[in-house]
């Protein structure tokens, strides 16, 4: 990477007085950008204003700041000013185009105040825009106030806004620029003026400061800069943030890397280990049960194998599990990197992170998803700092969700793939104008973890084909495709697709579109461009100029819809830079391409792709109960579903020592895509076996023939038979008078789940997991009948270690309708609370559990080991 800085003009020494100076982007030309600050003789106060040739875009609005020791908004002076040429040259691992080029001319404002106070003001300007920033540049504590810093636009200017929240996940709206609502709006926001647009937004945010917002006020044109800190404190000289503002047509803001232009180079000297790309991310497809179940992740790592994705993500709720590390083993033997959602909350200490980042990447983890920081106050950016520096010493990637927007972090810290800051697909109901917005407005700025191709969830609001586009027409350096396996297989030419597009970019080019209305895409990658595009509004045709090509022949794959509900549907053509690709497009619709070099035999721009089978085995039954001395039937099943064959197949099973299994170990030399290999054992139960849970382990072990060298690949599955103490019944295997529940079902030997009966994990508090139990969410009720036939109930309750310390409760025990036990109120940090009562002729028995008294949220409540003795 290489930095100049060129002095190109003298320092000017200047008296007291108004004035006004302009700052030139470099290779001056008629029509470039240029910005206007100017100091009023009669009050001392100095505006600044962006001009795009003759047209003003932002009009002269107020700069300057409060310090907790002076007033530097007025009465100011300009003692001395410099120009310098910036020249730099950088790599990025992520984005829109990987190999960048900084022209700008940057200007240093030096103003004196009231005391002899000083304010630098630094405007900097290139081809693709303005920025400014304040340098306080005296030593010692400093305390910002507030800034008087704004952009002004024309009242009657196009807006597109979206209300602020830290965490940035609203939809944007159209507005005018006087005509929007008061209130506070989020960067990045944009307005057109004539046929010029402007992006607003900031650039080098961390804690040496905090980030801000617009605040506006119906009936002007006016954007004021509000700090998200009442003050905020540094040691100077401090840089405050750049206030940003991309300025040309609608190609200069989907191109620009202004941001991170303005942004401080990489702070990873070797950036070898960084590896973006496709992951497989199961939350849609099943929320926290999924990330619960070893078998739906490796069913996930399974298809990125199949498929040539580098990445599996694991969202929330696999820290209640323990099988993280044999995950992690099981995707490494097939390729794949394992990601792993964690909270904030959890990595908020020094300690923490201490414990937690080792232990992961000693697993083998590849990197994080950290989620719900939903604050853009200093000292949640100096929180940014230690673990972004502490992540790239364990080197482990980063995707931020619940976070702030993208300020030129990805410049800085290369390691962070994307960020969320979007009212994204996890929503279920983006409209077509909405998606057809964010490639102007948040994705311009940054990585967008917008986390498409969730066709199983929501509500679909366009085609198959248009979502399919988003795999280019948005920008991350993980994309975190949302979708189910299934899904992925009903749709054939979608996974071709997926398979052949990159997640990083060399360049890109706007085609097409208009905020709300549509965007066409073509990035190039290497020697291949991929095309994109999304359109909100009735069917049509679509007209793709191919200007952008070299010379010579091309050959053009497009994936579109077919008609009739007819599926996605390829297309090629052989093509050249003078002429015009003509793509029907239904409702809502668009379409996705590559096209590639026209050579002789070459019938597709497909590249070769690694692969593993994607395969299935099942066993069953997963659970049953067994007595002392009894046999238990087991079967497996083992299928190649994709990507076959596998070869040298064997399927066995494990039990227990002293017990005894029968059947043969079933095995064939090679399974093609479709065929199964099944097994059936019968297993003998020992009479002097232990009470408790035991696991029978199917196996199948099988070779991939397409990746020579990855040696035995095994799979395993487990079935857990239960052998109850005599005199024993359990509250789960008894029928219920009655139930409620505060969300989902009563889970019967689960922990509280989702919506869906036995969609829980399995029942844990305090690190000790339970076999038998009733998992519940306050307020819940359950009646059993006893009818008198008991001696002793007992349980052992407490708040499930799904919700981490969250959650608080209260255990309430009624034996014919009279309070027999009530526990204080227990929270997730809260040891076991035993239970143990005489129930000798009670005849119903009712087992409550309340709300702690500050909401019911993750009031996950298990009665443990819940049994009844004879």
């Amino acid at each position: 990477m290489l930095a100049v800085g060129t002095l190109t003009a003298p320092a000017h020494a200047v008296g007291r007085g108004g004035g006004s100076w302009t700052v030139h982007q470099p290779r001056e030309q008629r029509d470039g950008v240029t910005a206007v600050v100017r100091l009023d003789a009669a009050d001392g106060t100095v505006t600044l204003a962006a001009r795009k040739g003759a047209t003003t875009v932002l009009e002269p609005a107020p700069v300057g700041l409060v310090t907790a020791d002076a007033d530097l908004t007025s009465d100011l002076r300009l003692a001395s000013r410099h120009t310098r040429r910036v020249t730099e040259h950088y790599t990025m691992t992520t984005g829109k185009q990987l190999r960048r080029t900084v022209r700008a001319t940057e200007t240093r404002f030096s103003f004196r105040g009231r005391g002899g106070a000083r304010l630098d003001l630094l405007v900097r300007v290139s081809d693709d825009g303005m920025a400014y920033r304040y340098v306080l540049p005296g030593e010692g504590e400093v305390t910002v106030e507030r800034e008087a810093s704004a952009f002004r636009l024309p009242g009657s200017a196009r807006a597109w806004l979206t209300p602020y929240t830290p965490n940035y996940e609203r939809l944007y709206a159209p507005a005018t620029a006087a005509g929007a609502a008061d209130g506070s709006y989020a960067y990045p926001s944009l307005f057109q003026v004539g046929d010029t647009y402007a992006l607003l937004t900031e650039s080098d945010v961390d804690g040496r400061y905090d980030a801000s917002r617009l605040v506006h006020e119906e009936g002007s044109g006016e954007y004021a800069v509000r700090l998200a800190d009442a003050s905020v404190t540094s040691t100077g000289p401090l840089a405050t943030p750049w206030r940003t503002a991309v300025i040309g047509d609608l190609a200069t803001v989907t191109e620009s890397t202004l941001v991170d232009d303005l942004a401080p180079a990489s702070r990873i000297e070797d950036t070898s280990w960084i590896r973006p790309g496709k992951v497989a991310w199961s939350w849609l497809d099943g929320f926290a049960a999924a990330q619960r179940s070893l078998a739906v992740q490796q069913r996930f790592v399974d298809y990125s194998a199949a498929h040539g994705w580098p990445y599996t993500l694991v969202d929330d709720g696999w820290k209640t599990t323990d099988w993280m590390p044999e995950l992690i083993d099981y995707a490494r033997e097939r390729g794949v990197g394992v990601l792993l959602w964690v909270h904030y909350s959890d990595l908020d200490t020094e300690a923490e992170r201490a414990e937690f980042l080792p232990r992961v990447k000693k697993w083998g983890a590849a990197g994080l998803k950290i989620d719900f920081m939903d604050s853009d106050s200093q000292e949640r950016f100096r929180w940014y700092d230690d673990i972004l520096r502490d992540t790239a010493r364990e080197k482990l990637l980063v995707n931020f969700h619940g976070a702030t927007l993208p300020k030129g972090i990805q410049r800085t810290w290369p390691h962070v793939m994307t960020l969320e800051a979007v009212y994204g697909a996890e929503q279920g109901n983006v409209p077509a104008d909405g998606l057809t917005t964010l490639p102007y407005t948040r994705n311009a700025v940054g990585s967008m973890d917008y986390t498409p191709m969730a066709f199983q969830f929501g509500t679909r609001t366009v085609s198959d084909a248009a979502e399919l586009a988003l795999s280019v027409v948005y920008e991350s350096g993980f994309q975190n495709f949302a979708g189910s396996v299934n899904a992925y297989r009903e749709r054939p030419e979608l996974e071709r697709f997926l398979e052949q597009v990159p997640t990083v970019w060399d360049e890109s080019r706007l085609l097409s579109g208009r905020p709300g209305e549509g965007a066409a895409f073509a990035r190039r990658h290497d020697d291949r461009w991929f095309l994109g595009s999304v359109a909100s509004g009735p069917a049509g045709t679509q007209d793709v100029a191919l200007d952008f090509l070299g010379g010579g022949r091309w050959l053009a794959e497009v994936v579109r819809d077919g008609g009739d509900g007819g599926g996605l549907v390829r297309e090629r053509h052989v093509v050249t830079r003078r002429d015009t690709l003509k793509v029907p497009v239904v409702e809502d619709g668009g379409f996705a391409g590559v096209v590639c070099r026209a050579v002789p035999g070459r019938d597709t721009c497909d590249r070769p792709v690694t692969r593993l089978p994607l395969t299935s085995l099942t066993a069953g039954p997963a659970r049953t109960e067994a007595d002392p001395g009894a046999s238990v039937g087991v079967t497996g099943r083992f299928e190649v579903e994709d990507a076959g064959p596998a070869t040298e197949v064997r399927l066995s099973l494990r039990a227990p020592e002293g017990w005894t299994v029968r059947g043969d170990d079933p095995a064939a030399a090679e399974l093609p895509v479709g065929r199964d290999l099944s097994g059936d054992w019968t297993v003998s139960v020992p009479q002097d076996v232990g009470h408790g849970s035991h696991e029978l382990v199917v196996s199948a072990e099988y070779r991939a023939p397409g990746r020579p060298g990855t040696g035995v690949l095994r799979v395993e599955r487990t079935v857990r038979v239960f052998v109850s103490p005599p005199g024993v019944d359990y509250v789960s295997d008894l029928p219920f008078t009655t139930e409620r529940n505060g969300w989902g079902p009563v889970e019967r030997d689960l922990s509280n789940g989702e919506r869906d009966p036995a969609d829980g994990g399995p029942l844990s508090i305090r690190g000790t997991e339970y076999d038998k139990g009733l998992g519940v969410h306050a307020a819940s009720e359950v009646v059993v009948e006893l009818g008198g036939g008991y001696r002793r109930f007992t349980a052992a309750v407490g708040v499930d270690d799904e919700v981490g310390g969250k959650g608080s409760v209260s255990f309430e025990v009624l034996a014919d309708g009279r309070a027999a036990a009530v526990t204080e109120v227990l929270d997730g940090t809260d040891e076991v609370r035993r239970i143990d009562l005489d129930v000798t002729g009670v005849q119903r028995l009712t087992l409550r559990v309340t709300d702690g008294g500050d909401g019911v949220d993750s009031d996950h409540a298990d009665w443990a080991d819940a049994r009844l003795m004879t």
